[in-house]
């Protein structure tokens, strides 16, 4: 009987936790940050694009400012394609990344090391020749201040040796113009691909979430 009344509360903490941790997560994805912001200066077209899960956030390859294809390399693709104009980068966890193309492909102790912080992290960059705007992707413009502060937050997300970017061996690839990058940082229950994404913009002075672990949480505050 003990170790019923124990067991049951446990349950108990577990859902209240749950409960508590959801609620939380929601309520702080609706207030916005930087949400009168003016740029004065709209110099620069990025964007942020969603898969329904996933954000990404979308540079131009090359501008007066920096050079992106010096580090993110075209060869690394499998189509090593030299004509993209953008690339598309996403942080997030390595196991999830690289062993679960699919739900279907999910293995527990994958979703135990990521919940948990345990595991380490990957970038994933995807290049594109052209974006159009819609619900999914859409267009911000952003002074040159606020895209070198946005440079030096997504540098610093990748693990470098010697300034050079270091390329995952892997065939677990997504198409023929992606490729995975070594990342810093660990992905956790409080600290997903999206709160990267939503700290990328809070670090380029752009309107963001307070804090979200979702894409809607930064969608929501871009919607017309």
């Amino acid at each position: 009987m003990k170790i019923i009344k124990k067991l049951l509360k446990y349950i108990v903490i577990f859902i209240l936790s749950l409960v508590t941790y959801l609620l939380i997560v929601t309520l702080l994805s609706f207030v916005s940050v930087n949400e009168d912001l003016v740029e004065n200066q709209q110099e620069i077209s990025i964007y942020i694009l969603t898969n329904g899960v996933h954000t990404d956030i979308v540079l131009p390859i090359k501008n007066e400012h920096h050079d992106w294809s010096n580090q993110l390399k075209f060869e690394h693709t499998k189509s090593k394609d030299t004509t993209y104009q953008y690339a598309a980068l996403g942080w997030g966890d390595k196991g999830f990344y690289l062993e679960t193309p699919t739900w279907a492909d999910l293995k527990a102790s994958t979703a135990i090391k990521a919940a948990s912080g345990l595991s380490t992290s990957a970038m994933h960059v995807t290049f594109y020749k052209d974006l159009k705007e819609s619900n999914s992707c859409k267009k911000l413009q952003i002074s040159s201040d606020n895209y070198k502060k946005l440079i030096l937050f997504i540098n610093e997300s990748f693990q470098t040796k010697s300034g050079e970017f270091l390329k995952i061996e892997t065939e677990a690839v997504y198409g023929k113009h992606d490729v995975f990058y070594e990342a810093n940082g660990s992905y956790s229950l409080f600290y997903t691909c999206n709160s990267w994404a939503n700290q990328a913009l809070k670090a380029a002075n752009q309107k963001a979430a307070l804090w979200t672990i979702s894409d809607s949480g930064i969608f929501r505050h871009y919607e017309k």
